[in-house]
Order: C-alpha cells, then structure tokens, then sequence
C-alpha cells in the first residue's frame, strides 16, 4: 500500500466519524480503528487530531478530481466555475458540519505553516487556472484580468461563502446561495 493512500484512508474515516458523531466526540483510537491503520501511521501523518482540520481540504481536492473526471466538456468555463462551485458545497453541506468546516478555516488563520487552502500546488488551483485560461482563450474573461487575478478572485469568493455560512451556523442553503450569487460575481470578469 503507498504512503499516500494511508493518509487518505485516515483522512477519509476521521472526516465520516467527525460528521456523524462530531469532532469532539470522536477519539484517535476510533479513526484509527475505522481507518484499518495503525496508532503509528496516524502519528507518522499528523500530530494528533487539532492537525485533521486542515486535511479537509485534501478532501475538497479529491472531490475536484472526481468532478474533472465527470465534468461534461462541452460546458462553457463559466458554467464549468458555477458546476464545480455547486457540487462542491452540496458535499459540504451534506458530509461536512458547520463546526469542522469553522475548525479549517481558523486552523488556517493561525497556523504559521499549514495554510492548505492557499496552496497553489493543490488540485483545485491546478483546475482552476486549467479552466480559467480556456475561458480566456475563448475571449470570455475580459482581457485586463490575468488568470491569476481571476484564479485568485474566484477562491476568495468561495472561501467568503463558506466563512458567511460557518458565522452563520449553517442557517441557509450555502449552494443555493451560491448559486444565485456566483454568476453575477463571475460577469464582473466577462
């Protein structure tokens, strides 16, 4: 078994068992245990469960490499943006709780090392830029805008409506509201 298919099995188990029982009541002997790993494996990857927040976003990753494999190419970017942007907030409103999501981000303001959402080496940066440059090559993004401003807009927005609606408790449909919001945020690009 490869390293890297360790850690997503942990990964993996420690995010269904936080879901369903929550993140306090979940202990490292039950993610190990549901993982089908080892104490030692666990340790090797993370220092003890207050790491497991910032692999949420590891999670997000392989939803976006799910969606990219799935995605109808005949979409337009904008549409590919808007799809991507729905699909992904339905998963986390119906697998992730307000509480763990909350615990990601701040994990993310305070940590001096681990900011895993801005790494521009992660899968949704990768396809982020993928689709942004077509939809340039295709004239849509008005010419001003560089991918990267584009890139980089786009994630503020999402992580501004996953930061509303942990302030918010969870109160609306954040992929609702989403999409009602991010085409009219996207035609400031067009």
């Amino acid at each position: 078994m490869k390293k890297s298919d360790t850690k997503a099995r942990i990964v993996n188990a420690a995010w269904q068992l936080f879901y369903k029982q929550g993140y306090e009541n979940t202990t490292i002997d039950e993610i190990v245990e549901a993982s089908g790993t080892s104490k030692g494996s666990f340790y090797h990857y993370f220092e003890g469960k207050d790491a497991l927040p910032a692999s949420l976003s590891y999670l997000f990753d392989e939803k976006y490499e799910e969606l990219e494999k799935t995605m109808d190419p005949g979409l337009s970017p904008i549409e590919k943006l808007v799809f991507m942007n729905q699909e992904l907030f339905l998963m986390i409103e119906n697998t992730v709780s307000v509480d763990i999501l909350s615990r990601l981000l701040a994990s993310q303001l305070v940590s001096s090392s681990d900011r895993s959402l801005l790494d521009a080496g992660r899968t949704y940066y990768k396809l982020l830029r993928r689709i942004t440059i077509e939809g340039q090559e295709q004239g849509l993004f008005r010419k001003e805008f560089t991918t990267n401003d584009i890139t980089k807009a786009y994630a503020m927005f999402e992580r501004a409506l996953m930061y509303d609606w942990c302030l918010s408790s969870g109160s609306y449909s954040l992929s609702q509201y989403s999409g009602e919001l991010l085409p009219a945020f996207l035609k400031n690009f067009c």
